[in-house]
């Protein structure tokens, strides 16, 4: 089953049914993906869907994941520092090499620095592209 790993400015774009990229939720809460989550990005998402939406929704969602028998946890055991312009980001960079994931899907402009690392190799997509 495909991995990945999902940035928070995404999933606040998919978890509403009436969005566009609901796809990508749907897919994980069906089982068709597999999602690489860690402490630190479950924190993070828990931070900042409860402030753009409410407690009960972020704890909901939350829980989901947790709950999810296609979820991956990774605690990342090496800390690779590629994105020196927003450092908070390098824990979805970590959890995707430390968890064997396909791709992050991120809208964020610091994971561009990704294409020009060789090694370790890190893919990001777009969740348009998704």
């Amino acid at each position: 089953m495909r991995r990945v790993v999902i940035d928070t400015n995404c999933l606040l774009m998919c978890v509403s049914a009436k969005s566009p990229y609901h796809r990508v939720w749907t897919d994980f809460v069906e089982g068709r993906v597999s999602w690489c989550v860690s402490t630190e990005i479950l924190a993070e998402y828990m931070e900042i869907l409860s402030k753009y939406t409410n407690p009960w929704f972020a704890e909901v969602v939350v829980n989901t994941i947790v709950n999810n028998a296609t979820t991956v946890r990774v605690a990342p055991s090496y800390f690779f520092h590629l994105i020196q312009a927003d450092p908070d980001d390098n824990k979805f960079v970590d959890c995707a090499i430390c968890g064997n994931a396909e791709y992050i899907v991120s809208n964020d402009s610091h994971f561009r620095i990704l294409n020009t690392i060789s090694f370790p190799r890190v893919k990001v997509i777009r969740i348009e592209d998704y």
